[in-house]
């Protein structure tokens, strides 16, 4: 390549990831970008269980972390902002939270990309006072944003239709490890857990993600399986309180898995997965899913559809959710596996994502830098 190209990717807790989407996204995105000869860093919180400079090849770069409620993460997208300005060419930012800050790229005319993953102004967890920054800041970020990226048609559409034809809008998914091979089953054996005795979910317990509903649905039903649910349910919120005053035998609570070779095995060795995510666009977890080759009751709506297509059940009400139990139950299985994998293979896989990214990084050195 000419004129050397110095990539910044802000926007995550760091890596080798622990957390969650963005840091899996930039872990994959970097490792695979820097075997093609792209120079990667990613900026990473200072008190990150991983401490070393680099990391596969990747460099990372640590930013103090001040604990002040929900200013932290606007205060260190800032810091992160302000120290990739000293080296690197191109900084892309995933997510639009800190979008009042992408000006000071500008002045030292140095591009900025930004990946609006979901509608984060529609979570439930917000006050309207947070719905309210985050609509600004997604408003800021499309405004000053040198390229934006969406991981969905979906997105991309709701961006034109808000903020007209001329946006510089991409649209380029999160990618998907696929699961050939079985995972060692005494890894789910060790948490008191059998293959196919469950059915699962794996999110944020937030209202968004329809676990109330799922949890209606599964004990209206009359199988005998289990329902795991994955996810911090020990914070105290109004939302949490009440998915806990659920009285069922048949419903188990887990903390937040980080360890990843873990939840592959607890994801692929269940009977079916639940995805009830609403508010964003590529889902990491449905496209997990996908690549495992689970059988999956999703959340009826455009971003889902536009995932799994007819890869997957869809459900929009409890109702549904208990109808779809009984009938598997009853032995009316519907096997995805080779279709669901074929499609991560086809539309997500990371080696895929990774072309997408190189080639808009090359134009970038050929025409903004």
């Amino acid at each position: 390549m000419q004129n050397k190209i110095k990539l910044a990717i802000l926007g995550t807790r760091g890596i080798p990831s622990r957390y969650g989407g963005f840091e899996t996204f930039a872990e994959e995105l970097s490792t695979r970008l820097v075997k093609r000869g792209i120079e990667v860093t990613v900026f990473c919180e200072v008190n990150n269980s991983y401490n070393e400079l680099e990391y596969k090849g990747v460099k990372l770069k640590y930013v103090k972390v001040t604990k002040i409620g929900h200013l932290t993460t606007i205060l260190y997208d800032l810091r992160c902002i302000l120290r990739a300005l000293k080296g690197d060419n191109l900084i892309y930012m995933l997510g639009y939270g800190a979008g009042l800050f992408f000006w000071i790229p500008m002045i030292f005319k140095k591009p900025i990309w930004v990946n609006m993953d979901g509608f984060e102004w529609k979570r439930a967890k917000w006050p309207w006072y947070g719905k309210f920054y985050f609509k600004i800041n997604e408003w800021l970020a499309v405004k000053f944003a040198t390229l934006v990226v969406a991981d969905a048609e979906n997105i991309k559409s709701y961006l034109i239709s808000k903020y007209g034809k001329d946006i510089n809008c991409y649209v380029i998914p999160y990618g998907a490890e696929i699961v050939d091979k079985p995972p060692d089953i005494n890894l789910i054996r060790s948490h008191n857990l059998e293959p196919s005795d469950y059915y699962l979910i794996v999110c944020r317990l937030e209202p968004e993600n329809h676990v109330k509903e799922i949890m209606e649905g599964f004990v209206s039903s009359k199988t005998k399986k289990k329902l795991i649910i994955i996810g911090n349910h020990k914070i105290n919120t109004p939302y949490v309180r009440e998915l806990l005053k659920f009285r069922d035998d048949r419903i188990r609570f887990m903390d937040a898995i980080y360890d990843r070779g873990l939840l592959k095995a607890i994801r692929h060795y269940s009977f079916a997965y639940f995805h009830g995510h609403s508010v964003g666009g590529t889902n990491p977890s449905l496209l997990e899913a996908l690549g495992c080759g689970n059988l999956i009751i999703a959340h009826d709506n455009p971003f889902n559809r536009e995932v799994a297509s007819d890869c997957a059940l869809y459900f929009s009400s409890s109702f549904q959710i208990s109808d779809i139990i009984n009938s598997l139950e009853l032995g009316k299985n519907k096997d995805f596996t080779t279709k669901a994998r074929e499609r991560i293979r086809r539309i997500y896989d990371w080696d895929l994502i990774t072309d997408q990214y190189q080639k808009l990084i090359r134009d970038a050195v050929s025409t903004e830098l």
